[in-house]
């Protein structure tokens, strides 16, 4: 299965969102199962590793709505 080529300098907007999500998860500690993590913390610490996972997968919702304009 062959993807579309795209111009130079164009990216998905699942990449675009991707790299968001990274960018808000490790500068704010979003998720994060222990300790402080400077700035905002997100919608609180995750007890266990499948609810960080949540929390991430959730950031990747939400960014992908706003990179999509949504």
């Amino acid at each position: 299965m062959e993807m579309p080529a795209l111009p130079m300098g164009s990216r998905r907007n699942e990449d675009i969102a991707l790299d968001l999500m990274k960018f808000i998860a490790m500068t704010t500690g979003y998720g994060k199962t222990t300790g402080v993590g400077v700035g905002f913390q997100g919608t609180g610490a995750a007890a266990k590793p499948e609810e960080y996972a949540g929390h991430l997968l959730e950031l990747y919702g939400r960014c992908l709505q706003s990179v999509g304009g949504k």
